[in-house]
């Protein structure tokens, strides 16, 4: 069966900071599209908002909203959420079903660290295996329109594929939805992409990405510039 017909379960985190290793989980949302490119009944939202057990920087804050007292007073325990998260993950792919996260290695890098952190298992440890099949839509986006010029944000995609950007943008499960309804104008403008299954996109993207990594990773040194760009996918 094509990605395009599965259910897709979509993934998006607000953190403490930008970098995956060190900061901490903030909120989370899973979105469900049962019928994947083909919609086919509503999305099923679930968030999460916890307290991570440390003070969340202005600047954090100034992009999703989250105050440290607000994630201290009306926040879950981070080891309750982080559960919750990984079992719902575990349970889409153990199915054979696709993840859809923007930016993949961010996401899938902060919530295994943070497992990691708290003791209760990675992703890996939980599944037996690699998390996967995962759907990158910057990846898919990188590889299918290779030499677009402008932004890959999220926000800039929505217009390159004519979705309606929502106001609430950096809103967990906002974001969510918007980038479901590009994937799925992804997969109707590109039959190549579409017509594989989902264990054959995940591959296809894993070339991609480090395809896509080499050649930036080259024009950074002929410019003079480090070359520091990981070429891992769909995690650090």
């Amino acid at each position: 069966m094509n990605w395009t017909d599965t259910p897709w379960l979509g993934l998006d985190t607000e953190t403490t900071g930008a970098d995956p290793f060190h900061d901490r989980l903030v909120t989370a949302a899973l979105v469900l599209r049962p019928g994947g490119a083909g919609e086919n009944g509503p999305d099923e939202p679930r968030t999460w908002l916890a307290d991570p057990g440390m003070a969340i920087p202005e600047g954090a804050t100034r992009i999703h909203g989250i105050t440290t007292d607000k994630a201290r007073g009306e926040g879950r325990p981070i080891v309750e959420v982080l559960d919750e998260v990984a079992d719902a993950l575990v349970e889409h792919w153990s199915q054979g079903l696709p993840v859809v996260i923007f930016n993949a290695p961010f996401d899938l890098t902060v919530i295994n660290e943070e497992l990691r952190r708290h003791g209760l298992g990675s992703l890996e440890e939980r599944l037996g295996g690699a998390p996967a099949p995962v759907i990158d839509p910057l990846v898919l986006d990188h590889a299918l329109d290779r030499y677009r010029r402008g932004k890959r944000t999220l926000a800039a995609m929505t217009a390159v594929y004519q979705v309606t950007a929502n106001g609430n943008a950096h809103t967990a499960e906002v974001d969510v939805a918007m980038m479901l309804d590009v994937l799925a104008e992804m997969a109707a403008r590109y039959p190549k992409a579409a017509s594989m299954d989902a264990a054959q996109l995940h591959d296809y993207q894993v070339a991609e990405h480090r395809k896509w990594a080499d050649n930036f990773g080259s024009w950074l040194r002929s410019k003079g510039k480090r070359d520091d760009v990981s070429r891992a996918w769909p995690q650090e």
